[in-house]
């Protein structure tokens, strides 16, 4: 029910961990496994020491500050520990996704000596830039050293998707995990008239549910422009609703950190658990046929003005208070002016009880 299959690469569910610190060492890889995800996906790795600023990881509600970069080991640590450590306790049905970053120099030192290890290569483009061409230039390079898998992380802030994903396909990749984390953003702390977390320039980078409507975007458009490309959606995934809509956006899986680090660890099995009843309640019968179901989109320009299920309506002034048009009035109950309604559905999603009704918006 819960299988997916792309690249070569089969998968009994589609979560995954994204890059980052909760898979930075062998434990925490072998936590991934235990949790059940469905494939195993490593920190970023590189060939250079990086220098992370303290405290780098800051967190609410909805998203995730992060200055904390790649893997703090060098890459003997991955190669000569972590990596052998998690080999000889590994479950082989899951597919074991080595990230590496950056430079189309790194490829050359980096994929020769974890080929081995992989079963497929994830490749952030963070620190890379904006020039398509470069991007491509890295995607060869790591070609030139292996067969497997090859998925490009694309950061939110490239302005062209559809030309990142042309790109990287014709390079020779197979697919792109979207979305990397937003930004630079700041957070200032008022109090002490300072940046609260940061690298030297004040910025971080943010992630979490906050950037889940651009990263599924990013997935829908990538998925339209090149369809034989494989998409792993990430940005913004929290429940197993998120995963399910990830997939119907585009993507055959999916990958999480940032909600974890908000909600706890244990989400990935909570996840992965709630998944069968969530596939059910949609009326999917497998992970598959949510992957294979084209997604609508019945754009219509002549909405409907609102009406009340006054039966629901506990008067708590809500729609009338964050209606933009001042279309709303309470008399006797609430009542909307046909004139000044401009038919947007605000109100309609924004009713704690559900009790204002807009053809459309069921």
């Amino acid at each position: 029910m819960l299988k997916t299959t792309f690249d070569g690469l089969r998968l009994e569910n589609p979560l995954m961990p994204a890059a980052g610190p909760l898979v930075g060492d062998a434990d925490k890889l072998r936590f991934m496994q235990e949790a059940g995800c469905g494939a195993i996906v490593t920190k970023t790795i590189s060939t250079a020491e990086p220098h992370i600023p303290k405290p780098c990881i800051y967190g609410d509600k909805s998203s995730v500050m992060n200055s904390e970069l790649w893997s703090e080991y060098p890459l003997e640590t991955w190669l000569e520990t972590f990596l052998p450590e998690f080999e000889s306790i590994r479950d082989q049905t899951r597919p074991l996704i080595v990230s590496i970053g950056y430079t189309k120099e790194d490829m050359e030192v980096l994929v020769p000596k974890l080929d081995s290890f992989a079963d497929a290569f994830e490749v952030s483009t963070h620190y890379v830039g904006k020039d398509l061409s470069k991007i491509a230039a890295i995607v060869k390079a790591l070609r030139k050293h292996t067969e497997k898998p090859i998925y490009m992380k694309i950061s939110p802030h490239l302005p062209d998707p559809e030309g990142f994903a042309k790109a990287i396909k014709d390079a020779g990749a197979n697919g792109i995990v979207a979305v990397n984390s937003l930004g630079p953003t700041m957070n200032i702390d008022i109090a002490s008239r300072s940046i609260r977390f940061g690298n030297e320039e004040g910025f971080a980078w943010t992630s979490g549910p906050v950037i889940k409507n651009l990263a599924l975007a990013t997935v829908y458009k990538i998925k339209n422009a090149e369809p034989s490309l494989t998409v792993i959606g990430v940005g913004g995934i929290a429940t197993a609703d998120d995963v399910i809509e990830f997939l119907l956006a585009g993507a055959s899986g999916v990958q999480m950190l940032s909600a974890a680090l908000i909600k706890g660890k244990h989400l990935y099995a909570k996840i992965i658990k709630d998944l069968p009843g969530a596939l059910k309640k949609y009326g999917f019968d497998s992970i598959e046929e949510v992957v294979n179901t084209s997604l609508a989109n019945d754009v219509v320009y002549k909405g409907h003005v609102p009406t009340l299920m006054e039966d629901k309506c506990i008067e708590c002034m809500l729609c009338e208070k964050v209606c933009p048009y001042f279309a709303i009035t309470y008399e006797d109950k609430i009542t909307f002016d046909a004139d000044k309604c401009f038919e947007c559905g605000l109100c309609v999603m924004q009713c704690p009880t559900n009790a204002i009704h807009m053809p459309g918006l069921e």
